[in-house]
């Protein structure tokens, strides 16, 4: 590299490292060097590699120094090994997202702990940091820092990081409070068929919002000082139009009763974030949500969300698919009772710990240590229902599992019209997979032999991530191409499940 080169790259490097708040030391400690050196590199005097470029851009979660960041990023998957050690699941992903939202509703200052560091959570922040929501990282963390503007300004929103994320419809509640009129690019995230967003807008016209969609926009607009006069009833017991309706509910000045509300854990997170604002809520937990609102929120507030049973479930489905003896801490189990109580009607055995309670001060945990044996398929089908029944986004994992468990298992997703036909992906390493409808799906197992596969990642979020956990049961190379959704909801997950012993290498194409 030129001394010129070297030296813009190092001013580079010094002006993201100070917008992140670290000092050089802290920068230091992420790469394993010296302050000097650290020091060297921003004075343009260190020579770097691409290995270090890349290194120093996830670092500091800046674009400009990341290896062949406009190429997707890939996985090599070396498989046939089993898993050992133990892991602690990280902060949930649906709460992560529904608190950011949250966040617009609070004039003070929101500090956010244990965040998960994912591209689901970037988008957002580009989108909060785009209409003048100042967001930190705190030094050496995963805590992350919100301060709001005195005046929003969506004139400015970043359309194409808001396209990236569905997230952005439950902007909807926070901004009818603060703006007249408002405009939000149409929402996106997994490809899963159409999902429509009318139940959202039935809802909130009870808090007098109406909006039209246009050539790729909601166009918003609010009739001032309207109030549901009566219980709002949700057409659909959704988990992001029930977090629509409280943070719309959360700064109405009187009573909001909402019914047939979901009771999921990225609500109850949601409720237990909203109480320490301020807000009066009643009912969680339950499907009838009574909130007390306040006009005006402007407190500094702490809050950790809790663990995230999705992620839990895909470490237990990676340990049956590997016939792996891992313990995983830190597991909700009372969003996990009715999977468990499934798989063990396929036989499977596990040991729990004693609970004990979450830093959100409520859910509750437990570390979970699975034993490898022989499953059974189900004498019936298994489906998702809304919580209290088995989670729609752990429904593909049973796929995976169903691969190893002897006899024919039927995988009913009957709420995404689509998602099931990603399953067949499982073919191209060796499961049998047969689609029936775009529903439902029937596995034939045990799987006679995995077999090592090169396969572009399904657009969808859990089939991706269960081709994945397939992958490493398969003797051999696979590669597992253009894995952004899996990013979307899972921080480091190839480095984590290399220390279980996996051998998974991140790549891109240069």
């Amino acid at each position: 590299m030129s001394e010129d080169y070297l030296a813009r790259i190092g001013n580079l490097i010094r002006d993201a490292r100070r917008h992140q708040g670290m000092t050089q030391t802290d920068l230091a400690e992420q790469l394993g060097t010296s302050q000097s050196a650290v020091a060297r590199i921003e004075q343009g005097g260190q020579n770097l590699s691409l290995e270090m470029l890349a290194r120093i851009g996830d670092a500091l979660n800046s674009e400009f120094v990341s290896l062949g960041h406009s190429q997707p990023q890939h996985l090599r998957v070396e498989g046939g090994r089993k898993l050992s050690g133990e892991i602690d699941v990280k902060t949930s992903k649906n709460a992560a997202v529904a608190l950011l939202c949250a966040a617009l509703l609070n004039k003070g200052r929101t500090t956010l702990r244990s965040l998960a560091r994912i591209e689901e959570v970037n988008r957002i922040i580009e989108v909060l940091g785009s209409i003048g929501v100042k967001t930190r990282w705190l030094p050496g963390t995963s805590d992350l820092e919100i301060i709001p503007p005195a005046t929003l300004d969506l004139d400015a929103i970043d359309i194409e990081a808001a396209r990236r994320t569905r997230t952005v419809i439950m902007f909807l509640g926070p901004l009818l409070h603060e703006l007249d009129h408002f405009q939000l690019p149409y929402a996106g995230g997994c490809d899963l068929g159409t999902r429509t967003v009318e139940p959202h807008l039935i809802a909130l016209r009870h808090f007098g919002l109406n909006v039209l969609a246009t050539q790729g926009f909601y166009e918003a607009s609010v009739r001032v000082g309207e109030g549901p006069g009566k219980p709002i009833i949700l057409t659909e017991r959704g988990d992001t139009v029930t977090e629509n309706v409280l943070l719309a509910a959360a700064r109405h000045p009187g009573v909001t009763v909402v019914r047939n509300a979901s009771s999921n854990y990225m609500v109850q997170d949601l409720c237990f974030f909203l109480q320490r604002l301020g807000v009066g809520i009643e009912g969680i937990g339950t499907t009838t949500l009574t909130v007390t609102g306040v006009e005006h929120i402007d407190v500094d507030v702490d809050y950790q969300p809790s663990e995230d049973p999705i992620e839990a479930m895909s470490l237990l489905a990676a340990a049956v698919v590997t016939d792996s003896a891992i313990t995983i801490r830190r597991v909700p189990i009372e969003f996990l009772e009715i999977e468990l109580a499934t798989l063990e009607t396929m036989g499977m055995q596990y040991d729990l710990s004693p609970e004990y309670v979450s830093a959100n001060g409520h859910t509750r945990l437990v570390d979970l240590t699975t034993i490898p044996g022989p499953l059974k398929a189900p004498a019936d089908k298994i489906h998702p229902m809304p919580f209290p029944g088995l989670n729609i986004d752990n429904l593909p994992f049973f796929a995976l599992i169903a691969a190893k468990a002897e006899g024919t298992t039927m995988i009913h997703d009957w709420v995404y019209e689509n998602r099931a036909i990603y399953l067949t992906e499982l073919t191209k390493v060796g499961a049998r997979v047969q689609l029936l409808d775009p529903h439902r799906v029937m596995i034939e197992g045990p799987t006679p032999k995995w077999r090592a596969a090169e396969v572009v990642c399904p657009p969808a979020l859990r089939p991706g991530v269960v081709v994945l956990l397939a992958m490493l049961a398969a003797p051999g190379t696979s590669v597992l191409r253009n894995v952004y959704v899996i990013n979307r909801g899972y921080e480091d997950l190839a480095e984590r499940l290399n220390k279980l012993g996996a051998r998974v290498e991140t790549f891109r194409d240069i």
